[in-house]
């Protein structure tokens, strides 16, 4: 019997790379993913088009007992020029730019004997051409393990399998900017309109998974401030100190996710039934974010 080949999966930290994960791991015995990657701006330190911290990354990395690398994806051909700002936001690089950058990403996993990339890409022919002709280049193959699957199964196993998430971008073009922050239920499902894909699939929506059953424990975090960027909206999440989290002067905002969501979850199922309209979180902080590293 073959060893199997080392993969590394492209982590966005959101739904469909925790589905991707999932499956790539117990569907294709071919495969062993060895590390995540995660792509994120220059411009902005965080998860391109999610918004979300390097730190909640790591911690999601940390939960799920796997090494995370970044990827930088510069604003201009001089990537060394820090951009970072304290709210999350969009850069679009070049084309050129954003190409040479995967590449170099790439050739530097495969240098490290990883022989595959695994994408929770679900059914964006162009996309997935676009990333196959990547591969080819950088001489690596590449798993889709949710390809094909229709979209409403894959929303609805996320939530049955115990994963839970939040969205954390929108797209105000197609969702209201009330979408953004609420938890990934049914009820957010049943909210979406026939012209939105129930996985954001188009780039609807985007979102933080932070427990389920890969995670060895929850990602805590606290809800901050809605940030716009038009036409993106953005619900910032900050981490939250292991220590501070258990401390008994905590605000609800800062309590242990574990606990704090499932109380929430029980929430908007009891809403469900009272409004068709999506439930809005009301946790907020005071924080100014600009003080908050």
């Amino acid at each position: 019997m073959h060893a199997p080949k080392k993969a590394a999966l492209l982590w966005s930290g959101g739904k469909d790379s925790a589905l991707a994960l999932f499956h790539a791991s117990k569907n294709h015995p071919g495969i062993q993913i060895i590390k995540l990657v995660t792509c994120v701006s220059q411009a902005y330190d965080r998860v391109s088009m999610h918004g979300v911290r390097r730190k909640l990354i790591e911690e999601q990395a940390d939960a799920l007992g796997l090494p995370v690398v970044f990827v930088v994806i510069p604003q201009q051909d001089d990537p060394t020029c820090p951009m970072a700002h304290t709210v999350p936001g969009t850069t679009f690089p070049p084309n050129d730019v954003y190409t040479r950058t995967i590449l170099e990403g790439w050739t530097r996993l495969k240098d490290e004997g990883i022989e595959v990339i695994v994408f929770g890409d679900i059914f964006l022919e162009d996309l997935r051409a676009f990333r196959d002709r990547l591969l080819t280049v950088a001489g690596l193959d590449g798993c889709y393990p949710l390809w094909g699957r229709d979209t409403k199964e894959l929303y609805d196993e996320f939530t049955a399998l115990g994963f839970k998430g939040i969205t954390v971008c929108v797209d105000t073009k197609r969702l209201s900017a009330d979408h953004c922050g609420q938890l990934l239920t049914p009820a957010f499902r049943d909210s979406l309109t026939g012209e939105v894909d129930p996985c954001g699939e188009r780039g609807e929506y985007h979102s933080f998974t932070f427990d389920g059953p890969l995670f060895a424990h929850p990602v805590s975090y606290r809800i901050g401030e809605v940030h716009r960027h038009d036409p993106f909206v953005f619900q910032e999440l900050y981490p939250v100190d292991p220590i501070s989290s258990r401390s008994p002067t905590a605000t609800a905002g800062q309590h242990d996710a574990g606990r704090v969501f499932d109380d929430r979850y029980r929430l908007l199922n009891d809403e469900r039934s009272a409004s068709d309209s999506p439930p809005k979180l009301l946790a907020t902080t005071s924080a100014d974010p600009r003080r908050i590293p």
